[in-house]
């Protein structure tokens, strides 16, 4: 029971780090388009919750096992949202909890859930 608690627990990190390591790089390159085209704010937001929502469903599918696949991705998914919004407001210098947060913490945890069962389901074939 213990070995599987930690083999559970591992791939859930591995999946967090690298969807972090994804969309530090990701939206590291969306920011010198940013400075370069100056969107509205508008476009910045929608093209930060396309990066994310993407980075997180690919991210379960490729790094989460097989057992109990919708678990574990739903815990990567709702840790990398936390874990990001940790790491932008240290770079960033603040954030804020609000509504939107809320909603991009359910998106980001059911996308988690599907792209890990359907990385499981790729896994079995």
């Amino acid at each position: 029971m213990e070995n599987g608690f930690l083999r559970a627990a591992f791939e859930v990190v591995r999946t967090v780090f690298a969807f972090v390591l994804f969309s530090l790089f990701a939206l590291a390159l969306v920011a010198v388009a940013v400075r370069a085209y100056a969107p509205p704010q508008a476009v910045v937001t929608a093209i930060n919750w396309a990066v994310k929502c993407v980075g997180v469903f690919v991210c379960c599918m490729l790094f989460s096992g097989t057992e109990r696949a919708l678990f574990k991705g739903m815990a990567a998914g709702a840790l990398s949202s936390l874990c990001t919004m940790l790491v932008f407001a240290l770079i960033g210098g603040g954030f804020a909890l609000d509504a939107f947060f809320l909603l991009e913490l359910l998106v980001c945890t059911l996308l988690g859930g599907a792209g890990a069962l359907l990385g499981a389901k790729f896994r079995k074939r």
